[in-house]
């Protein structure tokens, strides 16, 4: 979980469905699709927005199969890691194809915002 306080930007908690961590104020788990507060007010989704999608197709070939692992990376703006995680990883065999997408999804922060240490 977070180290930021609850209430402020950026603070986190458990869904309570599938255990994803997501934002406090995720009123969707991004992970699940479960609902998690039903009083969030429709301005919400209006000033949601997607900075960043990149979507691509990899083929398998002729030449046999191959492993692919999935990694995310997000680093600050000093360029420092601060979080990876593996999205999947598997096979694809000749003929076979798998399609990913990243999408970046964000809303402005309506709590207080985090102090710099």
């Amino acid at each position: 979980m977070s180290a930021v306080r609850p209430g402020e930007a950026g603070a986190t908690r458990a869904c309570p469905h599938c255990k994803a961590t997501i934002l406090e104020s995720s009123a969707v788990c991004p992970a699940c699709r479960g609902h998690l507060r039903f009083d969030a007010p429709a301005s919400d989704a209006a000033q949601r927005f997607v900075p960043l999608q990149v979507e691509g197709t990899i083929n398998g070939n002729d030449t046999g199969s191959f492993e692919y692992t999935m990694v995310v990376v997000i680093r600050n703006e000093r360029g420092e890691e601060v979080g990876r995680h593996v999205a999947g990883v598997g096979a694809v065999h000749p003929g076979e194809a798998r399609s990913f997408s990243v999408t970046v999804e964000a809303v402005p922060a309506s709590g207080k915002r985090r102090l710099k240490h």
